[in-house]
């Protein structure tokens, strides 16, 4: 079977101009779950949907080396992590990510998360501009619970430094310079504390993650070296502070569809949760590279082809979601979770494949956030622009979602 193409020299426009819903746009064009086209002068492979997903995290069949541009690995991910990586290396290193995420270090975190909220809205007491609001509580949260000091830099800093990774990773220009700026001095303070660990210079927790980071041997019994080990704490510092876009969008859905919220006061605020998180776009889609030529349903796919899976348009896919458009928490209440259909922050299993680590940490933190401000907090949402791109990313609400007081 022929793969559908995309006639044409190169489709970069048309990704830049329909953002989220190109490749759902384009497979439905076609009529296919997986067509080819041109991204940036390469050829692209794009698929969409649960048996295209399992298909990707193959880990067989796929690699994640020189999967993402250059310019993501310089903002977004950094170079060397453990996104890049694959086989035993990726395997050893994510099990430093996972043995964060005991019972007793994601309750820590719900705390933390709980104690910074009733500090940020005792210090707004008029109004607040939530998703500015979110950052500094989920980065001082992530800097006490890592163990990283704030001596090198204060939490303001630290702030600004991790919202340009993800707000700017796909910026060109002025702005992508300013993230890979932030990346390379937070980089800096982590290599400095890594160092000053390793020295005896500075007293570290060892059940956090900067000790723990710190000393790590990889598979082959080696340390790390000290700019890994700093990539590596980025990649638990920005993705938790990166959850402030979800606080965004569960924040206006609370406003949008305040019919839903019972979920919340009920004690499900999971359900709810998990439709924010498969209702609003996060991350439109994620890369890999064909391992070596093989065949899929008459599909032909060759060795060093550029692969990406549609993760906004896998979680509003018709065959899997049923009314996937409408705003529905109750879908999710005698849910039956598959690690291929719903794919906000990546597909496969969290210890062997590539699914993201901190997942059950991110919706931790959102049902912290959810029952705060449902069961604790009188507040209201004065006029404002709720509106939000699909071209952006992150797509946010154009005001930040503003809040007052009663």
């Amino acid at each position: 079977m022929a793969m559908p193409k995309e006639n044409g020299l190169d489709h970069t426009l048309e990704v830049l101009k329909e953002g989220y819903h190109y490749i759902m746009n384009h497979a439905e064009k076609f009529d296919h779950r997986i067509f080819e086209t041109r991204f940036l002068a390469e050829k692209v492979i794009c698929m969409v949907g649960k048996e295209e997903a399992e298909l990707f995290y193959d880990n067989e069949r796929f690699s994640r080396k020189n999967a993402a541009p250059g310019r993501i690995q310089k903002t977004l991910f950094g170079q060397g992590g453990v996104q890049g990586l694959d086989g035993q290396a990726h395997h050893h290193r994510k099990s430093l990510f996972m043995s964060l995420m005991t019972k007793e270090k994601l309750t820590e975190m719900q705390l933390l998360v709980r104690e910074e909220w009733r500090a940020e809205v005792d210090a707004n007491q008029e109004k607040m501009e939530v998703y500015d609001a979110a950052k500094n509580v989920l980065t001082r949260a992530a800097l006490k619970w890592t163990g990283v000091s704030l001596a090198s830099a204060d939490a303001e800093q630290w702030v600004d430094e991790l919202s340009d990774m993800f707000e700017h990773a796909a910026n060109v220009g002025p702005k992508h310079w300013k993230a890979r700026y932030s990346r390379i001095k937070a980089q800096g303070w982590l290599e400095d504390m890594v160092e000053k660990v390793r020295n005896h210079e500075l007293a570290a927790d060892q059940d956090r993650a900067l000790y723990q980071f710190s000393m790590h041997k990889d598979h082959n019994g080696e340390c790390l070296d000290k700019n890994i080990v700093a990539v590596e704490l980025l990649n638990v510092l920005r993705p938790i502070v990166a959850i402030a876009v979800y606080i965004d969008f569960l924040m206006l859905s609370i406003h949008d569809f305040p019919e839903k919220v019972a979920h919340i006061q009920n004690g499900d605020a999971r359900s709810f949760i998990q439709e924010v998180r498969r209702y609003y776009p996060f991350f439109p889609f994620a890369a890999a590279r064909v391992k070596q030529d093989f065949s899929w349903k008459g599909y032909e796919f060759k060795e060093g082809t550029l692969t990406l899976i549609d993760l906004y348009g896998t979680n509003h896919d018709p065959d899997i979601w049923e009314n996937p458009d409408r705003f529905e928490p109750e879908r999710f209440v005698d849910w039956k979770r598959n690690p291929f259909d719903f794919i906000p922050q990546g597909g496969g299993e969290f210890d062997i494949g590539h699914r993201c680590a901190g997942e059950w940490m991110t919706i931790d933190i959102l049902k912290e956030t959810a029952e705060f401000f449902v069961n604790e907090v009188s507040y209201s949402f004065p006029k404002q622009n709720f509106a939000y791109s699909m071209n952006d990313i992150p797509s946010l609400p154009k005001s930040g979602v503003v809040i007052t007081f009663e």
